[in-house]
C-alpha cells in the first residue's frame, strides 16, 4: 500500500476526494489529512508518505510552498496539485517544482483515476529501483514482506549496527531480536532492522521523527548503543541523517561501513556520525607509521629466526593492544602483514601448509573472547615459526638423500613432482631446484632413468618376462610409450636389449 496525504482546507472537497480515492480500489492508503500547508509539512516531517495531493491556495502556507519544502525532506515524493485555477504562473512554478500532475476542481472520478494510475506506475518503478538497491547490501531472503516497510529511504535515517569483536557470548544477534530491542528503544516510532550480507552487521532504518528528542544524531546513537549494551548486546553504530537517493545507497553504506570498521575498538563500543566523520585523520596516519615500525621489527626477528624473542615480543604486543583498547583494524593489518612475511620466508613450503597458514590466520579474529584470540595468535605464531625452522634445518644434500631414497622405493608406482613435494612438505619448485643442484637433472629425467635401469635389471634377471609385463610393472602408461622411452635412454628397443643380453649370456 502507498501512503497518501491530502492537504485541503475545504472540508466538502476533502470528503469528495477521499470518497473517490476509496472507490478506485487501488493500493492507496489515505494515511493523513491536513487543513493547511503548515499542518501538512509537520506531518511530512514526522511520517513517510508516497503521494501528496494538495490544494494550491490554503491558509498559513500555500500548496506550492508546501511542495517546495516537502521535496527538500523527501525528493522523490510525488506531488499532485488541486486547483480551480489554470493559469501560466502556477504552471511555471509547478514545473520548476517537478509537480507530478494537476487535478482541476471540481475533481471528477475519471480524472482522478487517470492521475492515480499513472502515479501508481511511477511509484511501482521507484519501489523496484529501491528494492534492487537494498538487495545489494542486505539479505532479504528470510525477511517477510510485512517487515519490508522500512525499505523506504525518505523520511528515515540509516544506521549500521556492528557487533563488537570478541563478544560471541553476548545476547541473541538474530534480526528478530535486534529488531525487538531497537524498536523498544525508538518507540512509539519504531524502526526496521535488516541483516547485512556481512554477518556481523545489521542495518536499521529509523524514522526521522524518532530523533526529535535528541540534540544530535550522535547523541541518539550513543543512547541506543548504551541501551543495547545494558541488555547484553554490545554493538558499535554508524549513522547518517541526510536523505538518500536509491542510487546512492550502496556507496553511502560502504562509506559508512568503512568508517565504522576503521574505528572499531576491540573492547569499548563506539558511535560514528557519518555526516561529519572523515575516513582518516592525522592521528590515524601517525598510528600507521608506528604500526609499520612494529611490523618491521617483527619481520626482522622472523628473518633472523629469533624464535624466543619473536614470541616474547608477540605476547607483549597482545597486552599492549588490550591496555590501549586498540582498533580492530590494527590487529587485522598486523596479522595480514605478518602472514605475508611468513609466506615469503616460507616460499619453499608445501602448498597445503601455506594454505593452512593462511586459513588459520583468517580465523584468528573470530575468537569468542580477546583472551581466546591471544592464545590462538601465540599458538599460530609458534607453529608457523617451527615450520620455517624445520625447512631451514634440512640442507639440500640431506633433502636430496631422502628424496632419492623415496623415489627408489617407488619405482613400481607412478610418482609426480607434486606427490614428492607433498610428502616432504616443500613446494614443487623447490624439489625441482634440489634435483638440478644435486642430480644435475630434472625430476622427470631422474625418475625415468631409474625406471629404465630397473627395467634393464628385470629383463636381465627374468628373460621370460614379456616387454608388456615389464612396462605394466613399472607403471608406464602403455607398452608403446615404454619402448620409446627405453630406446631414448639405452639406444636399443626392449626387444633388441633382451636379444643382445641373451646372446652375451
Amino acid at each position: 500500500m502507498y501512503r497518501v496525504l491530502i492537504a485541503e482546507d475545504s472540508k466538502p472537497i476533502l470528503r469528495n476526494i477521499q470518497s473517490l480515492l476509496t472507490s478506485l480500489e487501488l493500493p492507496l492508503d489515505l494515511a493523513a489529512k491536513a487543513a493547511n500547508g503548515e499542518e501538512a509539512l509537520e506531518l511530512i516531517r514526522q511520517q513517510h508518505f508516497d503521494l501528496l495531493l494538495t490544494d494550491i491556495r490554503m491558509p498559513k502556507m500555500d500548496g506550492l510552498a508546501l511542495i517546495e519544502q516537502a521535496k527538500q525532506l523527501h525528493p522523490r515524493l510525488l506531488a499532485v496539485l488541486i486547483s480551480g485555477y489554470n493559469d501560466f504562473e502556477y504552471t511555471r512554478k509547478a514545473i520548476n517544482l517537478q509537480v507530478f500532475d494537476y487535478l482541476l476542481k471540481p475533481v471528477e472520478r475519471k480524472q482522478l483515476a487517470e492521475v492515480m494510475e499513472r502515479a501508481m506506475e511511477q511509484l511501482n518503478s521507484q519501489g523496484h529501483e529501491e528494492l534492487e538497491s537494498w538487495k545489494e547490501i542486505v539479505d532479504l531472503r528470510e525477511v517477510p514482506d510485512t517487515d519490508r516497510k522500512g525499505l523506504q529511504l525518505y523520511g528515515n535515517i540509516l544506521l549500521i549496527l556492528q557487533k563488537q569483536p570478541f563478544s560471541k557470548g553476548s545476547a541473541d544477534w538474530s534480526r528478530q531480536a535486534v529488531q525487538q530491542h531497537a524498536a523498544e528503544f525508538f518507540k512509539p516510532h519504531g524502526c526496521w532492522v535488516y541483516p547485512s550480507w556481512n554477518p556481523k552487521q545489521m542495518l536499521a532504518v529509523v524514522p526521522k521523527a524518532a530523533m526529535e528528542g535528541y540534540g544530535s544524531l550522535n547523541e541518539c546513537m550513543n543512547n541506543l548503543r548504551k541501551h543495547l549494551e545494558q541488555i547484553g548486546l554490545p554493538v558499535s553504530i554508524a549513522g547518517r541523517s541526510q536523505s538518500l537517493e536509491p542510487g546512492m545507497l550502496k556507496g553511502v553504506y560502504h562509506q559508512m561501513s568503512d568508517l565504522l570498521q576503521a574505528r572499531l575498538r576491540i573492547k569499548q563500543s563506539i558511535a560514528v556520525d557519518g555526516d561529519h566523520a572523515v575516513l582518516q585523520s592525522a592521528a590515524d596516519t601517525d598510528q600507521e607509521s608506528m604500526e609499520r615500525e612494529l611490523l618491521a621489527s617483527f619481520t626482522e626477528m622472523l628473518r633472523g629466526y629469533r624464535k624466543e624473542q619473536l614470541l616474547l615480543k608477540g605476547k607483549e604486543q597482545l597486552s599492549r593492544w588490550a591496555e590501549e583498547d586498540a582498533r580492530l583494524a590494527q590487529l587485522e593489518r598486523f596479522i595480514r602483514t605478518l602472514k605475508g612475511a611468513f609466506l615469503q620466508a616460507g616460499a619453499e613450503l608445501d602448498a597445503d601448509i601455506r594454505v593452512r597458514i593462511e586459513k588459520e590466520a583468517s580465523h584468528l579474529l573470530n575468537a569468542d573472547r580477546y583472551e581466546d584470540f591471544c592464545s590462538r595468535f601465540e599458538a599460530w605464531l609458534k607453529q608457523v615459526f617451527e615450520q620455517l625452522q624445520s625447512l631451514r634445518r634440512k640442507s639440500p644434500e640431506e633433502l636430496f638423500r631422502q628424496l632419492d631414497q623415496y623415489i627408489r622405493s617407488n619405482l613400481y608406482s607412478q610418482l609426480s613432482i607434486t606427490d614428492i613435494a607433498r610428502k616432504f612438505h616443500v613446494s614443487p619448485s623447490y624439489v625441482s631446484r634440489i634435483m638440478k643442484r644435486c642430480a644435475q637433472s630434472s625430476f622427470v629425467q631422474y625418475y625415468t632413468r631409474l625406471k629404465i635401469t630397473e627395467a634393464c635389471r628385470l629383463m636381465a634377471d627374468r628373460s621370460d618376462m614379456k616387454v608388456k609385463e615389464v612396462s605394466d610393472a613399472l607403471s608406464f602408461s602403455d607398452q608403446h610409450y615404454f619402448s620409446k622411452v627405453f630406446k631414448e635412454y639405452t639406444g636399443l628397443s626392449p626387444t633388441e636389449y633382451k636379444e643382445k643380453h641373451q646372446s652375451q649370456g
